[in-house]
């Protein structure tokens, strides 16, 4: 799982007849933490999908790989990212 900030939304012209109206979220990952324990942010995006009804701007815990279909079981969805937890605050 790792920290990202939510920077925007998405929306498909096209999509998997499975995805249809599932909410999709572009997220900036935190990279490291400086000096004085602030967030760097990785050039690596990811679009994630978002259950949750993020806002931009928020910090969400990803889960990524096969985690991240999990609360879809028992249906099969082409899910690789989800905003598993919207995080109120960080403590380094």
């Amino acid at each position: 799982m790792r920290i990202a900030r939510v920077i925007g939304s998405v929306t498909l012209s096209r999509a998997h007849e499975t995805m249809v109206g599932l909410p999709l979220r572009l997220v900036e990952v935190v990279q490291a933490f400086d000096d004085q324990q602030q967030m760097v942010f990785d050039v690596e995006q990811v679009v994630t999908c978002d259950l949750l009804a993020t806002g931009e701007g928020e910090l969400i815990a990803m889960a990524e790989g096969p985690e991240a279909a999990q609360p879809f079981r028992p249906e099969i969805k082409p899910v690789d990212a989800n905003s598993a937890a919207i995080l109120d605050s960080l403590e380094v």
